[in-house]
């Protein structure tokens, strides 16, 4: 299930998606194992309980594992060369959207239990209302952070240029009515707005 093309903005490009780390399933596989193994135990005679104790176990068990299975499946992670998506759900939903453009810093840290199981967690610290964005159980999350940089500042290099002829916001006018648009909505504070202002009519 992929991020719906539709919901991107004309020239934006993803450059990767990604679910949370499969170890944020991992008990609940474990518990799998431990239900099939007495299931299997109650059909060949071992043990005899009740019928109404097998049915309350695999009710359980589908409440517990399927719930968990459905949480992990609709979350999705989301680069594209303009913003950060975080996305979940899958009758209701929820998300955030951080525009490259006010992330201040990103970090992340792994425990050496997740640097074994290849995951961790992601902080990613920004201007305006998003402040700072925790995200648990990220598949590589230096390597995301990497990539969280590089788009970043490929992002600002393209907003001090006037960005590609193709962009609907490419010309300064229409850059420093992207930026005035973000100070409004108090993704940058005063004075990142009146910085990047400076830079992009040339006076930075």
């Amino acid at each position: 299930m992929g991020y719906p093309q539709k919901l991107l903005s004309a020239g934006e490009e993803i450059k990767t998606e990604f679910r949370p780390h499969w170890s944020q399933i991992l008990r609940e596989g474990l518990l799998t194992i431990m239900v099939a193994v007495l299931l299997i135990l109650v059909a060949t005679g071992p043990f005899n309980p009740p019928g109404w104790v097998v049915v309350v176990l695999v009710v359980a068990w589908f409440v517990v594992v399927v719930a968990a299975f459905v949480r992990w499946w609709t979350t999705q992670h989301v680069i594209t060369n303009e913003r950060v998506i975080h996305r979940a759900g899958l009758i209701s939903k929820k998300g955030t959207e951080i525009p490259l453009e006010v992330i201040n810093d990103v970090a992340f840290k792994q425990s050496i239990v997740e640097r074994l199981l290849g995951s961790g967690d992601l902080l990613i610290e920004s201007a305006g209302t998003h402040g700072q964005s925790a995200y648990t159980d990220i598949p590589h999350p230096e390597q995301v952070q990497k990539l969280i940089y590089e788009v970043r500042e490929a992002r600002m290099a393209e907003m001090r240029s006037g960005g590609a002829p193709s962009a609907p916001s490419a010309s300064p006018v229409g850059q420093l009515d992207m930026l005035s648009r973000l100070h409004d909505e108090g993704k940058l504070t005063d004075e990142e707005f009146e910085s990047e202002k400076r830079k992009l009519l040339g006076n930075g």
